[in-house]
């Protein structure tokens, strides 16, 4: 009840108060959707709202979440926060063609039917490969890569688009072999230092800030922090095009600003050209029903969903992503303006509540539609 009156009010086009941003982000505590939360919505020169919400679990006892200091899971949003720009500069220093064939990259995907498969292809998620493998049933990380690098695609490369981490994995691997250097080494000199984010993004964080790390899994009955999530990524060794990054709000939040920014951050470094995000934030894919539409890498609107997590106000040209753990980042350029809200949903989901993640689409998108009301002037 309380979020309906609110959202009544917003659509009215009166901007949110910190009070309305809390009792929205509040609803998905109270609800169980997830124990913590960090709420960050800004533009490409400023922060407009930020707040923490919440505990790391749901024990009176366990911390408190920190605005600044909270490692958070990423997720899928390695996706798009360092698989993607790294894809970027490679392609911007003409390293990578985004319509050469993949097994020019990575000689072992050679199965059938990937000649044609492109870095395009991987990109908008029209590869043709299925969505995921049992990565984590392979007896070792060497193993868990080969069966991606043999995987055949399921229909022709090209016709349909089917969102799908072994794309991500490719296309990491794909740094690999370009550079001769991992993808997170290589993105953290790239990009995450040129950002000065060195100490507050980072993929296997180490030992000692597990406690700084909102947990995102229980391992009887313990809450479980500072390791990937994800099992597949894991069992690449916790590096992974798809999964595996970890960030601070404060961190995400510039992130955003950088792209915002087209390129460059405010106050830093020009890290890309403005024509080069400009190209891969327009909408390669078209929605289809149910099927939303795709940028080069990010999601992009329509989403093709009754729900979506970036609400029904946000721009046309807005493009996005969202994480398996409860995290999630749109950016609507026309606006000036992103939202970035950061939950671990995974860890109620672990400890046995449900409807999580419709519920955080849900109050994700309420989110959305009282930032960009508030935007609607600018």
């Amino acid at each position: 009840m309380v979020v309906a009156l609110l959202l009544a009010v917003l659509v009215q086009g009166a901007p949110p108060s910190a009070p309305s941003y809390d009792s929205l982000v509040l609803h998905g505590i109270q609800s169980r959707t997830y124990p913590g939360a960090v709420l960050i919505v800004g533009r490409h020169d400023t922060i407009l709202f930020a707040q923490a919400y919440g505990r790391f679990t749901w024990s009176p006892r366990s911390a408190a979440v920190s605005l600044d200091s909270t490692l958070w899971d990423l997720a899928s949003l390695t996706k798009v926060v360092a698989t993607t720009p790294a894809l970027m500069l490679l392609v911007e220093r003409g390293k990578v063609a985004l319509d050469t064939p993949v097994v020019r990259y990575v000689p072992e995907f050679n199965s059938a039917g990937t000649e044609h498969i492109t870095v395009r292809h991987l990109l908008t998620h029209t590869s043709g490969l299925r969505g995921t493998l049992p990565l984590f049933q392979a007896r070792d990380s060497a193993a868990a890569l080969l069966m991606v690098l043999t995987t055949v695609p399921v229909t022709p490369p090209g016709s349909r688009m089917v969102y799908s981490d072994l794309n991500a994995i490719l296309l990491g691997e794909i740094v690999r072999r370009v550079t001769g250097t991992p993808l997170d080494v290589f993105v953290t000199r790239e990009v995450i230092a040129p950002l000065g984010l060195e100490q507050r993004m980072m993929f296997r964080p180490p030992r000692r800030l597990e406690r700084r790390t909102a947990p995102t899994g229980l391992w009887h009955g313990y809450p479980i922090a500072g390791v990937v999530n994800d099992p597949n990524a894991a069992k690449l060794g916790g590096v992974a095009g798809h999964a595996g990054l970890f960030a601070t709000a404060p961190a995400l939040a510039r992130f955003a600003q950088f792209m915002l920014g087209e390129g460059a951050p405010p106050g830093g470094p020009r890290i890309l050209n403005q024509a080069t995000v400009h190209q891969w934030t327009q909408i390669a894919v078209p929605a289809r029903r149910g099927v939303s539409a795709r940028t080069l890498g990010w999601e992009a609107l329509p989403t093709g969903e009754e729900v979506s997590s970036a609400g029904t106000r946000f721009g046309p040209h807005s493009y996005g992503h969202t994480g398996w753990t409860g995290t999630s980042l749109w950016i609507d350029p026309e606006r000036d303006l992103f939202v970035l809200l950061l939950t671990n949903r995974a860890f109620a989901q672990a400890g046995g509540a449900r409807n999580t993640f419709t519920r955080l689409k849900e109050i994700r998108g309420h989110v959305a539609d009282a930032a960009a009301g508030a935007g609607l002037t600018r």
